[in-house]
């Protein structure tokens, strides 16, 4: 087995813990293995390319999530950001330590932390891939969920605020999606 499918075995070990649950296909299963499978599809399909380090910072985006609960911080806008932002720096440490526990070098371990904490997003094309690749795997398995329990207004601006999130190419994808003709209309009223 590779170095890069051992990392990617331990952090779907790691997520096999979560004691959260989805059902895919009948079968109840924890919520951030199926995450970071999703994840890892979706680069897979559209960026067969991409380097060991954007490999493990996609499976590794959301390692571990569920320590740290929104519930934790405080209500508000503010205590939302702050949460997000103290996820990206959890994710960011995990993936690097399940890295070096592998034998990734510092310097690797590091750029894909850098990765997962999406610094220079606008001037890292593996951070801009992480980031298009999140808003590819929301539209596609949870937009859906996510419509049903918010009001329309609040739907066309979260999709308008990852629509602005995206590059030119991740736009592209999303655009070809199969999507459900109630979540294909919500996304055209937003980017009308």
């Amino acid at each position: 087995m590779t170095q890069l499918q051992n990392v990617l075995n331990a952090i779907d070990t790691i997520n096999e813990a979560d004691t959260n649950v989805t059902v895919v296909d009948g079968i109840s299963q924890p919520k951030e293995l199926v995450y970071g499978r999703y994840m890892t599809a979706c680069l897979e399909k559209y960026w067969p390319e991409a380097d060991e380090n954007l490999q493990i910072a996609v499976r590794a985006q959301h390692v571990k999530r569920w320590q740290l609960k929104r519930a934790d911080f405080p209500i508000g806008k503010q205590g939302y950001l702050t949460w997000r932002k103290a996820l990206g720096l959890f994710h960011a440490a995990t993936a690097k330590a399940v890295m070096l526990a592998h034998g990734y070098s510092d310097l690797d371990a590091e750029a894909t932390a850098v990765i997962i904490r999406k610094q220079n997003l606008k001037s890292s094309s593996n951070s801009q891939t992480l980031e298009d690749v999140a808003c590819l795997v929301f539209l596609q398995y949870y937009f859906d969920e996510f419509a049903a329990k918010h009001k329309e207004d609040k739907i066309i601006r979260i999709v308008q605020l990852t629509w602005r999130k995206m590059s030119t190419k991740g736009q592209e994808i999303a655009l070809s999606l199969n999507l459900p003709p109630h979540l294909a209309q919500l996304v055209g009223k937003a980017l009308a």
